[in-house]
């Protein structure tokens, strides 16, 4: 008998969507407000997962998604990058 792998599962904070985890990328924020992007989803901190495209990246900056569940500012730096990310130009 083979022993099926579990695949783990998170939701995107902005769609509530579960989805694999390796298909969401992961914002990290620590106690002390300094907010990463945390691509192999160990940092330490609060985290929060996003679904990788423009759409919900732009949606989550304007509705203030990850600042509320990472109860930290969000730096519009952080936005630029995961947009950088998405490969839809």
């Amino acid at each position: 008998m083979t022993k099926v792998k579990k695949i783990p599962m998170r939701t995107c904070v902005v769609t509530k969507e579960v989805l694999p985890k390796k298909s969401l990328v992961r914002i990290a924020a620590t106690k002390e407000g300094l907010v990463s992007i945390d691509l192999n989803g160990k940092a330490p901190g609060r985290g929060a997962y996003l679904k990788l495209s423009k759409e919900v990246i732009l949606l989550a900056r304007k509705n203030k998604a990850l600042d509320r569940k990472l109860e930290a500012t969000v730096p519009e730096e952080i936005y630029e990058e995961l947009l950088s990310m998405t490969n839809e130009s």
